[in-house]
């Protein structure tokens, strides 16, 4: 431990800190009660060893997902990432009734990427793209899928939702086949770059503008085949029906020359969809007249917050051509490195205190009860009597590995309970208007130059180690993981971590599984030259000076 002492006279500064600390939480103890009577107040730090390791990951749930991955990632540390998707449609119609004589025109499919506007010239907005990894242009081909994709488990007797894996899996024992996924070739795009451009569509004098988005025109007579030919068939008639009939879209990807971009997709977008439009002949006679048009819309799943009531599916798949071994790490001793890799890849487990609680050990004291005496007087059973130091800051400083590291790591990592599979309490005490960047700080980079190697994340748990202190909450083992967008995991449920059964990581935020990116830190079992680097839980408190 690290122990510096800076006496503190003035009590003004005293009333002012102590002030600030009780607005902050209230279920501490007032300094009234518990350290009364005394002038002389000492602000302290303390750090604390903790154990640290890395956890590789199997198979991730990527079902249900608020966003999804399609393209190629180049990893200059990790290696390769493919990601493709299969996806189910509905018809926004059921039972259809075209007219007499109808011809369909035209088949575009539109999935807006994630964007923002910049500012409006000449009645054109222009737009920033966001979740745009890489530069380089892919091939890609879109098939019919002819795997029944089902919404509920039968290993549950049909009472659990089914979950679908990054490898196709739906269980350690069944996968989807490839060669089920690829069946009728409905799109074959090459050198495609997603643009920032707005889109312009014209029809007589109407325009319409749209976001920029995934959009081309696809095959009528395949459509034409299977959707207006079956009017007046039950296969039309619900959504069963239909998504037994057509089962959906398998949307492959496939780098040029190792190289390549990926991409985010909003299906959940309004505008996402499959828009047949079609015409038929007009009501008058005239040789002149109009053709009637109209359209025929099925649109893609988006994000259902009722996750025990499934409807249709929407699966990202991650093929993964790593470079580098992932480690399983050593949950003991801990590691030097910790390896972190959105998807299917790593995360890292950290152990406060030797990762132990209060023990019945009949005299002597584990890492985690020294702390708490360090801090508070307990009773018997080792509940909260009295304080006996006030927290004022408790930080976790993970050092970027600037060996391993190319620039290209994730600007943030997210930290959370690994046992309740949920953030900790100091992510709601942060603002999501800052992006909670209070509790998850932002990587800082060398010059602050945003493609510059990262050099360390600083994450604040201070409200998690008053719990401990106050509360008698558990010390449970936190998770840290990259991520994409620390903002979703207020209202999105972790994803199953489809994994051995001695591993204790059973689920991972969505924000990582929707991360391309990867990172090497250093971590707790570390010596020699960059010994100064290496973690500890720092804390910051107010104590009385006798």
């Amino acid at each position: 431990m690290k122990n510096k002492k800076i006496a503190l006279k003035n009590l003004f500064i005293l009333a002012v800190l102590m002030t600030a600390f009780i607005a902050c939480d209230k279920d501490f103890v007032s300094l009234d009660s518990d350290i009364s009577g005394l002038n002389n107040f000492d602000v302290a730090d303390m750090k604390y060893d903790v154990i640290a390791y890395s956890n590789k990951l199997g198979p991730v749930q990527t079902n249900n997902l608020p966003s999804n991955l399609f393209g190629f990632y180049k990893d200059l540390v990790y290696g390769n990432s493919t990601a493709s998707l299969v996806t189910q449609l509905t018809p926004v119609t059921f039972d259809p009734k075209f007219p007499e004589g109808t011809r369909l025109d035209s088949v575009v499919l539109t999935i807006p990427f994630f964007s923002k506007s910049t500012g409006v010239e000449n009645d054109i907005t222009s737009y920033k793209l966001d979740s745009i990894y890489g530069d380089g242009p892919i091939n890609f081909r879109l098939y019919e899928n002819n795997y029944f994709l089902r919404n509920f488990d039968p290993n549950s007797g049909f009472n659990q939702p089914q979950k679908y894996y990054s490898d196709r899996s739906m269980s350690a024992s069944s996968q989807i086949p490839l060669t089920s996924l690829q069946g009728t070739v409905l799109k074959d795009s090459t050198n495609f770059k997603p643009s920032n451009k707005e889109i312009i569509l014209k029809k007589g004098d109407e325009i319409t503008r749209i976001a920029p988005a995934l959009r081309f025109k696809m095959d009528t007579t395949f459509w034409s085949n299977k959707i207006l030919l079956k009017e007046g068939n039950p296969v039309l008639s619900n959504e069963n029906n239909f998504q037994n009939y057509f089962r959906g879209i398998y949307f492959e990807a496939e780098a040029i020359n190792n190289n390549g971009t990926l991409m985010m997709l909003n299906f959940g977008a309004a505008t996402a969809n499959i828009t047949l439009h079609y015409s038929s002949p007009p009501a008058s006679t005239a040789t002149d007249a109009a053709r009637i048009t109209g359209t025929y819309r099925l649109n893609f799943p988006g994000y259902n917050a009722n996750t025990t009531s499934p409807s249709s599916n929407l699966i990202n798949f991650f093929d993964n051509d790593f470079i580098l071994n992932l480690p399983n790490g050593n949950p003991v001793t801990g590691d030097e490195k910790l390896y972190l890799k959105g998807g299917q890849g790593s995360m890292a487990v950290i152990k406060l205190f030797e990762g132990t609680d209060m023990d019945a050990d009949e005299g002597t004291m584990t890492a985690f009860e020294t702390f708490k005496n360090d801090f508070v007087q307990t009773d018997a059973s080792g509940k909260f009597v009295k304080a006996k130091r006030l927290v004022n800051e408790a930080n976790l400083i993970f050092y970027v590995d600037q060996s391993l590291t190319q620039g290209q790591e994730p600007d943030r990592v997210f930290i959370y309970d690994t046992k309740n599979n949920i953030p900790l309490v100091d992510y709601y005490f942060d603002s999501a208007e800052i992006s909670r960047s209070n509790h998850l700080g932002v990587l800082q980079r060398v010059n602050d130059e945003a493609n510059s190697q990262g050099v360390k994340y600083k994450i604040k748990i201070t409200e998690h180690i008053k719990n401990l202190l106050l509360k008698d909450s558990s010390n449970v083992s936190l998770g840290l993981a990259v991520s994409t967008n620390v903002n979703v995991e207020d209202a999105i449920l972790q994803g199953s971590v489809l994994t051995p059964t001695n591993n204790s990581i059973k689920k991972l935020p969505v924000s990582s599984i929707l991360s391309p990116k990867g990172t090497v830190l250093y971590g707790s079992n570390i010596v020699g030259s960059d010994e100064n680097k290496k973690l500890y839980l720092e804390i910051f408190y107010t104590e009385p000076n006798n």
